[in-house]
């Protein structure tokens, strides 16, 4: 099991370093595509991923992928206002074929699958996008292997006893802090590159440090999922990992925390 993680891991960051560091065309499909994997992962586990809600989802999803790519961000708000018609619509003029629940798991998911992702080629795309992107994975992975060293050191109280029993409030602001400490080390060594950021080592270690703390929420709310329905994983597309989401779960908000802290420090 081991090995098998260790090799399906090594295979992720070989193809994150490509495709992320393309960027442009190929980053998007693979962002939508994965974005679109997971909703359908969520989808099962919720058991909405063949009828007509989950349909309704994938098809809102593909259209705001369109949106992305198209810089039509003043839509958004349209699209999700029409995709929440639409399945109201279908709530109404089918009851009582679904229930309450099914129709908010539909439109949580277009936003918790899809939108939430897309933030990974949206910074991307930015001016300083090409260095920047990778504060993404800094404060996703960063965080995480931080607050498993400092937990295991000083770990004494738990943050989510019923939750996550491991998870110590002392690793989660060790998490904080070594995620801010490697986006700081990361701007002083790329900082200079970079043309709309003032203060790249400050504005860095600010923007992970901010996406570390959400990073672990997005961690505990993809545990929360799966306890809720009983479930190990949301999939095995990964071996060794489980499902994309098992994989992309705090990236999921670590993506938009770190386009919109830089938005506001740069």
């Amino acid at each position: 099991m081991f090995t098998k993680r260790l090799i399906s891991g090594i295979i992720l960051v070989i193809l994150a370093i490509i495709i992320v560091g393309r960027g442009g065309m190929l980053l998007y499909v693979a962002t939508a595509s994965i974005s679109i994997i997971g909703l359908f992962e969520l989808y099962r586990v919720l058991k909405i991923e063949k009828n007509a809600l989950g349909i309704v989802g994938y098809l809102t999803a593909a259209a705001y992928y369109g949106l992305v790519w198209h810089d039509g961000h003043q839509y958004v708000t349209l699209m999700a206002i029409a995709a929440l018609m639409v399945l109201m619509s279908l709530y109404v003029f089918t009851f009582p074929k679904y229930r309450t629940e099914e129709v908010a798991a539909a439109f949580f998911g277009i936003f918790y699958a899809a939108v939430m992702l897309s933030y990974l080629y949206q910074v991307r795309a930015m001016t300083d996008g090409r260095y920047l992107v990778w504060l993404i994975f800094i404060s996703s992975w960063g965080c995480d292997t931080s607050a498993y060293c400092v937990g295991m050191l000083l770990g004494k109280h738990k943050l989510a006893p019923i939750l996550s029993p491991k998870k110590s409030i002392e690793g989660a602001l060790g998490g904080v802090i070594g995620s801010a400490l490697l986006g700081y080390v990361f701007a002083a060594v790329f900082g200079s590159r970079m043309e709309e950021v003032q203060n790249p080592q400050v504005a860095c270690a600010i923007a992970c440090a901010i996406a570390a703390v959400i990073s672990q929420i997005g961690d505990l709310a993809a545990s929360a999922i799966k306890r809720n329905h009983g479930i190990k994983d949301y999939g095995h597309l990964i071996p060794g990992h489980g499902g994309i989401l098992d994989r992309f779960d705090s990236m999921l908000f670590t993506a938009p925390a770190i386009f919109f802290a830089l938005t506001f420090l740069r």
